[in-house]
């Protein structure tokens, strides 16, 4: 083992503008808040844009006790993860006035209004988003349902209307 040394007394030594290292630390910590304030803003204009409400603001949502209310359903007012909204014309009116926002239907396509003609159903569980008013001007034309469904049932709901006539049954 080495002798061990004893150390000489010196005077302690002074750095010159000391104090400078304390504002250093604190434009550093407002450096670092400025830029975590401009990537928060960067992130909440880049995020999804939604007509409903302003962008970067959680959307109000309703209490979970309203759900167990009787004589309420709760309505979704956006479509399920990797669904569209397709607006389809049913060809009876009055069925289409018995649903609401929430409700459950299939879609059937109907091939020509002849007994003989060919049904199938296009749809399964297609979600209702919305029921517009009905316009006083369309005759017998039907009504319109706004329906949340996948990308392809909604290609095959879409191409099922121009070409046949579409009813809905209720879940």
């Amino acid at each position: 083992m080495p002798a061990t040394r004893e150390v000489p007394w010196f005077d302690p030594v002074r750095v010159r503008g000391g104090h400078r290292s304390g504002r250093l630390v604190r434009q550093r910590r407002r450096a670092i808040a400025v830029g975590l304030a401009v990537t928060a803003t960067a992130l909440v204009a880049a995020g999804p844009r939604d007509s409903e409400g302003a962008r970067g603001h959680p959307r109000a949502r309703p209490p979970a006790h309203t759900a167990s209310l009787p004589g309420q359903r709760p309505a979704r007012t956006r479509p399920a993860a990797g669904s569209v909204t397709a607006p389809v014309r049913i060809s009876d009116a009055a069925t289409v006035r018995l649903l609401r926002p929430g409700d459950r239907v299939d879609v059937i396509a109907a091939e020509g209004a002849v007994p003989g003609g060919h049904a199938e159903v296009v749809a399964r569980g297609a979600r209702v988003t919305k029921v517009p008013e009905p316009v006083d001007d369309a005759g017998g034309s039907g009504a319109l349902v706004v329906l949340s469904v996948p990308r392809a049932t909604a290609a095959r709901l879409a191409g099922a209307g121009a070409t046949g006539r579409l009813a809905v049954t209720l879940w």
